[in-house]
């Protein structure tokens, strides 16, 4: 069984409430959380304990803190290549 610990490890992006969070540290204390709401900074602090209690509920996590439950999802960020397909590499031989 995986836990919420476990999951971070794996994850580059999380979805905390609705909101995309690719700001997280993952700590022996704790997990921090920061993203944007529009024009709004959010932050959450969930303990160590708080980490280890969530619960799964399907792909989500449900997490207690200060007298109120949040959902977090444990995603994979898409990347963008470094290069583009069509683009000739600098060290292409070019066609005469």
């Amino acid at each position: 069984m995986t836990t919420l610990s476990q999951a971070l490890h794996t994850c580059d992006m999380l979805l905390v409430d609705g909101l995309h969070a690719f700001e997280f540290t993952r700590r022996d204390d704790g997990l921090q959380v920061e993203c944007m709401d529009g024009n709004k900074f959010k932050r959450w602090f969930f303990t160590a304990a708080q980490v280890i209690e969530a619960r799964a509920d399907g792909p989500d996590w449900l997490i207690n803190a200060d007298q109120s439950e949040h959902r977090l999802v444990c995603m994979s960020a898409f990347c963008a290549p470094d290069e583009d397909d069509d683009e000739t590499p600098a060290d292409a031989p070019a066609n005469d």
